[in-house]
């Protein structure tokens, strides 16, 4: 089945177009943390098999706050590769292939450590920081 159109972006990877997609709002179970974050790849022009490409963390708009990651083009395009390799033919119509990226993989594939983030404390804390580097915050707990 193809994907939409609307809201999707364009990648070109190994001189060849595709588009990929992220849900635009969670599903109940990406919202709850209870799946990883995942997205979609087909080619721009005549679509035939989709990649469903399913990543280690939650989605940075989750409900509980987990760490998530941004995905970004070069993650995108690093995930097509892989599956190119892993013997996924977008232009024969079929199944979708599945592609699980695990916590391991991500530096390979982004080229550099990944850097999460907790979607309700972004920008807050700065990098290395704890609780005492959030503003007008104060420890309960433990009691001191």
């Amino acid at each position: 089945m193809a994907m939409p159109k609307k809201g999707s972006r364009l990648i070109t990877v190994a001189g060849t177009m595709f588009r990929w997609r992220i849900r635009h709002r969670p599903t109940y179970s990406e919202g709850n943390g209870w799946t990883p974050m995942s997205f979609s790849v087909e080619l721009a022009a005549q679509p035939g098999s989709v990649l469903k490409i399913t990543l280690p963390c939650a989605r940075p708009d989750n409900w509980l706050g987990e760490r998530a990651i941004a995905v970004r083009p070069i993650l995108v395009a690093a995930a097509i590769r892989r599956a190119l390799d892993e013997g996924w033919t977008p232009d024969l119509r079929g199944r979708a292939f599945s592609l699980d990226i695990t916590e391991d993989e991500l530096p390979d594939l982004l080229g550099e450590p990944p850097n999460y983030v907790i979607p309700f404390l972004w920008g807050v804390i700065p990098l290395g920081g704890g609780m005492k580097d959030l503003p007008r915050a104060r420890q309960i707990w433990p009691p001191q």
